[in-house]
Protein backbone atom coordinates (compact mmCIF):
# COMPACT_ATOMS: atom_id res chain seq x y z
CA UNK A 1 0.00 0.00 0.00
CA UNK A 2 3.02 2.25 0.97
CA UNK A 3 4.34 2.80 -2.99
CA UNK A 4 0.83 3.44 -4.21
CA UNK A 5 0.12 6.44 -1.10
CA UNK A 6 3.57 7.75 -1.97
CA UNK A 7 2.81 8.18 -5.69
CA UNK A 8 -0.57 9.91 -4.80
CA UNK A 9 1.07 12.30 -2.70
CA UNK A 10 4.80 12.79 -4.50
CA UNK A 11 2.34 13.48 -8.16
CA UNK A 12 -0.03 15.39 -5.50
CA UNK A 13 3.13 17.77 -4.52
CA UNK A 14 4.94 17.44 -8.22
CA UNK A 15 1.23 19.47 -9.52
CA UNK A 16 0.83 22.04 -6.44
CA UNK A 17 4.61 23.26 -7.08
CA UNK A 18 4.48 22.93 -11.02
CA UNK A 19 1.05 24.21 -11.93
CA UNK A 20 1.60 27.03 -8.85
CA UNK A 21 4.83 28.18 -10.18
CA UNK A 22 2.58 28.63 -13.43
CA UNK A 23 -0.51 30.20 -11.70
CA UNK A 24 1.85 32.59 -9.75
CA UNK A 25 3.76 33.94 -12.88
CA UNK A 26 0.84 33.99 -15.32
CA UNK A 27 -2.58 35.04 -13.24
CA UNK A 28 -3.26 38.64 -12.51
CA UNK A 29 -2.74 40.02 -9.44
CA UNK A 30 -0.28 37.64 -8.15
CA UNK A 31 3.17 39.01 -6.49
CA UNK A 32 5.58 37.51 -9.28
CA UNK A 33 4.11 38.03 -12.46
CA UNK A 34 5.28 38.22 -15.34
CA UNK A 35 8.22 36.50 -13.92
CA UNK A 36 8.78 34.35 -16.68
CA UNK A 37 9.72 31.09 -18.70
CA UNK A 38 12.73 31.01 -16.97
CA UNK A 39 11.33 30.71 -13.27
CA UNK A 40 8.67 27.92 -14.73
CA UNK A 41 11.35 25.99 -16.39
CA UNK A 42 13.34 25.87 -12.81
CA UNK A 43 10.55 25.26 -10.83
CA UNK A 44 8.86 22.43 -12.87
CA UNK A 45 12.42 20.84 -12.42
CA UNK A 46 12.20 21.28 -8.67
CA UNK A 47 9.03 20.00 -8.98
CA UNK A 48 9.65 17.15 -10.00
CA UNK A 49 12.61 16.47 -7.34
CA UNK A 50 11.40 17.63 -4.12
CA UNK A 51 8.53 14.71 -3.72
CA UNK A 52 11.55 12.28 -5.51
CA UNK A 53 13.55 13.39 -2.43
CA UNK A 54 10.90 12.46 -0.12
CA UNK A 55 9.29 9.18 -1.65
CA UNK A 56 12.20 7.77 -3.72
CA UNK A 57 13.04 5.18 -1.02
CA UNK A 58 9.07 4.37 -0.75
CA UNK A 59 7.96 3.88 -4.43
CA UNK A 60 10.92 5.11 -6.86
CA UNK A 61 9.17 8.11 -7.55
CA UNK A 62 8.21 7.44 -10.83
CA UNK A 63 4.79 10.12 -10.76
CA UNK A 64 4.63 9.51 -14.63
CA UNK A 65 2.34 7.04 -15.91
CA UNK A 66 4.61 7.25 -18.98
CA UNK A 67 7.40 6.25 -17.06
CA UNK A 68 5.85 3.75 -15.44
CA UNK A 69 4.86 1.73 -18.01
CA UNK A 70 8.20 2.19 -19.90
CA UNK A 71 10.16 0.29 -16.58
CA UNK A 72 7.78 -2.53 -16.52
CA UNK A 73 8.37 -2.88 -20.61
CA UNK A 74 12.17 -3.25 -19.74
CA UNK A 75 11.77 -5.84 -16.65
CA UNK A 76 12.78 -3.43 -14.11
CA UNK A 77 9.51 -2.47 -12.72
CA UNK A 78 6.15 -5.03 -12.13
CA UNK A 79 3.25 -5.08 -14.24
CA UNK A 80 1.10 -6.07 -11.41
CA UNK A 81 2.12 -2.92 -10.04
CA UNK A 82 1.27 -0.56 -13.27
CA UNK A 83 -2.77 0.32 -12.93
CA UNK A 84 -2.31 1.04 -8.54
CA UNK A 85 0.75 3.29 -10.11
CA UNK A 86 -1.26 4.93 -12.95
CA UNK A 87 -4.56 5.40 -10.80
CA UNK A 88 -2.77 6.99 -7.91
CA UNK A 89 -0.54 9.16 -10.63
CA UNK A 90 -3.61 10.56 -12.36
CA UNK A 91 -5.07 10.97 -8.69
CA UNK A 92 -2.72 12.54 -6.90
CA UNK A 93 -2.68 14.95 -10.27
CA UNK A 94 -6.17 15.69 -9.87
CA UNK A 95 -6.04 16.44 -6.31
CA UNK A 96 -2.79 18.61 -6.50
CA UNK A 97 -4.22 20.86 -9.62
CA UNK A 98 -7.61 21.52 -7.26
CA UNK A 99 -5.67 23.09 -4.20
CA UNK A 100 -3.84 24.85 -6.66
CA UNK A 101 -7.25 26.58 -7.65
CA UNK A 102 -7.97 26.87 -4.02
CA UNK A 103 -5.32 28.68 -3.40
CA UNK A 104 -5.08 30.98 -6.62
CA UNK A 105 -9.03 31.31 -6.58
CA UNK A 106 -8.75 35.17 -6.37
CA UNK A 107 -5.90 35.63 -8.95
CA UNK A 108 -8.43 33.17 -11.35
CA UNK A 109 -10.74 35.74 -10.18
CA UNK A 110 -8.88 38.46 -11.52
CA UNK A 111 -7.50 37.38 -14.76
CA UNK A 112 -9.75 37.40 -17.60
CA UNK A 113 -7.90 35.54 -20.49
CA UNK A 114 -9.11 31.65 -20.39
CA UNK A 115 -5.74 30.52 -22.55
CA UNK A 116 -3.96 31.94 -19.19
CA UNK A 117 -6.42 30.29 -17.11
CA UNK A 118 -6.28 26.12 -18.43
CA UNK A 119 -2.27 27.21 -19.14
CA UNK A 120 -1.83 26.98 -15.54
CA UNK A 121 -3.59 23.34 -15.89
CA UNK A 122 -2.32 21.94 -18.85
CA UNK A 123 -0.06 22.00 -21.86
CA UNK A 124 -0.50 23.50 -25.28
CA UNK A 125 0.86 23.82 -28.53
CA UNK A 126 2.70 27.04 -29.27
CA UNK A 127 1.77 25.68 -33.26
CA UNK A 128 -0.99 23.41 -33.24
CA UNK A 129 -0.17 20.05 -35.32
CA UNK A 130 -1.46 17.00 -34.02
CA UNK A 131 1.05 14.81 -35.71
CA UNK A 132 4.49 16.72 -34.77
CA UNK A 133 2.84 18.05 -31.77
CA UNK A 134 3.16 14.18 -30.58
CA UNK A 135 5.96 13.98 -32.10
CA UNK A 136 7.86 16.63 -30.01
CA UNK A 137 5.78 14.91 -26.88
CA UNK A 138 7.79 12.01 -27.31
CA UNK A 139 10.93 13.38 -28.52
CA UNK A 140 11.24 15.34 -25.47
CA UNK A 141 10.04 11.50 -23.19
CA UNK A 142 12.79 9.95 -25.13
CA UNK A 143 15.19 12.23 -23.57
CA UNK A 144 14.03 11.81 -19.85
CA UNK A 145 13.46 8.29 -20.00
CA UNK A 146 16.91 7.45 -21.81
CA UNK A 147 18.47 10.14 -19.10
CA UNK A 148 17.05 8.22 -16.40
CA UNK A 149 18.15 5.48 -17.42
CA UNK A 150 21.87 6.35 -18.21
CA UNK A 151 22.33 7.68 -14.55
CA UNK A 152 24.86 5.52 -13.08
CA UNK A 153 24.14 2.81 -10.54
CA UNK A 154 27.35 4.23 -8.97
CA UNK A 155 26.27 7.46 -8.48
CA UNK A 156 25.76 8.64 -4.61
CA UNK A 157 22.58 8.45 -3.17
CA UNK A 158 20.39 11.35 -3.59
CA UNK A 159 22.24 12.78 -6.26
CA UNK A 160 20.06 10.83 -9.37
CA UNK A 161 17.36 13.39 -8.11
CA UNK A 162 19.49 16.25 -8.99
CA UNK A 163 20.43 14.41 -12.19
CA UNK A 164 16.51 14.37 -12.55
CA UNK A 165 16.30 17.98 -11.58
CA UNK A 166 18.79 18.95 -14.28
CA UNK A 167 17.44 16.47 -17.16
CA UNK A 168 13.83 18.43 -17.27
CA UNK A 169 15.70 21.40 -16.99
CA UNK A 170 17.09 21.11 -20.30
CA UNK A 171 14.35 20.02 -21.77
CA UNK A 172 12.06 22.78 -21.08
CA UNK A 173 14.76 25.33 -21.92
CA UNK A 174 15.35 23.07 -24.90
CA UNK A 175 12.04 22.41 -26.15
CA UNK A 176 9.23 23.58 -23.85
CA UNK A 177 8.05 26.01 -25.92
CA UNK A 178 6.95 23.46 -28.35
CA UNK A 179 4.06 22.09 -26.78
CA UNK A 180 4.95 23.06 -23.23
CA UNK A 181 7.33 19.53 -22.21
CA UNK A 182 4.32 17.59 -20.51
CA UNK A 183 6.26 14.73 -20.53
CA UNK A 184 3.71 13.14 -18.09
CA UNK A 185 0.05 11.85 -19.11
CA UNK A 186 -0.55 12.44 -15.37
CA UNK A 187 0.71 15.58 -15.46
CA UNK A 188 -1.58 17.02 -18.04
CA UNK A 189 -4.49 15.14 -17.80
CA UNK A 190 -5.30 14.96 -14.57
CA UNK A 191 -5.10 19.01 -13.96
CA UNK A 192 -7.01 18.81 -17.37
CA UNK A 193 -9.98 17.44 -15.53
CA UNK A 194 -10.03 19.54 -12.85
CA UNK A 195 -10.26 22.61 -15.11
CA UNK A 196 -13.33 21.31 -17.09
CA UNK A 197 -15.07 20.28 -13.22
CA UNK A 198 -13.59 23.18 -11.25
CA UNK A 199 -16.00 26.21 -11.07
CA UNK A 200 -13.54 28.45 -12.50
CA UNK A 201 -14.31 32.21 -13.20
CA UNK A 202 -14.66 32.78 -17.17
CA UNK A 203 -12.62 29.55 -18.19
CA UNK A 204 -13.32 28.83 -21.49
CA UNK A 205 -13.04 25.19 -23.05
CA UNK A 206 -10.51 22.45 -21.73
CA UNK A 207 -9.39 21.70 -25.19
CA UNK A 208 -9.71 17.90 -24.83
CA UNK A 209 -9.36 17.85 -28.54
CA UNK A 210 -5.55 18.18 -27.78
CA UNK A 211 -5.19 16.07 -24.88
CA UNK A 212 -4.04 13.21 -26.99
CA UNK A 213 -1.19 14.75 -27.41
CA UNK A 214 0.32 14.59 -23.57
CA UNK A 215 -1.48 11.22 -23.35
CA UNK A 216 -0.34 9.27 -26.19
CA UNK A 217 2.84 11.23 -26.88
CA UNK A 218 5.03 10.70 -23.44
CA UNK A 219 4.26 6.74 -23.79
CA UNK A 220 5.71 6.30 -27.24
CA UNK A 221 8.93 8.00 -26.09
CA UNK A 222 9.19 6.58 -22.72
CA UNK A 223 8.74 2.79 -24.20
CA UNK A 224 11.51 3.36 -26.94
CA UNK A 225 13.88 4.88 -24.69
CA UNK A 226 13.87 1.74 -22.55
CA UNK A 227 13.80 -0.43 -25.86
CA UNK A 228 17.39 0.85 -27.43
CA UNK A 229 18.40 1.74 -23.81
CA UNK A 230 18.27 -2.10 -23.66
CA UNK A 231 19.39 -3.02 -26.88
CA UNK A 232 22.87 -0.51 -26.75
CA UNK A 233 25.85 -3.37 -25.51
CA UNK A 234 27.04 -1.33 -23.18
Amino acid sequence: MLPYIAEFIGTMLLIILGDGVVANVTLNKSGMKGAGSIQITFAWGLAVMVPAFIFGAASGASFNPALTIALAVDGSFDWAMVPGYIIAQFAGAFVGACIVYLMFKDQFDATDNPGTKLGVFSTGPSVPNMGRNIFCEAVATFVLVFAIKGIPATAAPGVEKFMVFGIIVSIGMSLGGLTGYALNPARDIGPRIAHAVLPIKGKGDSNWGYAVVPLVGPIIGAVVAVLLYGAIPW
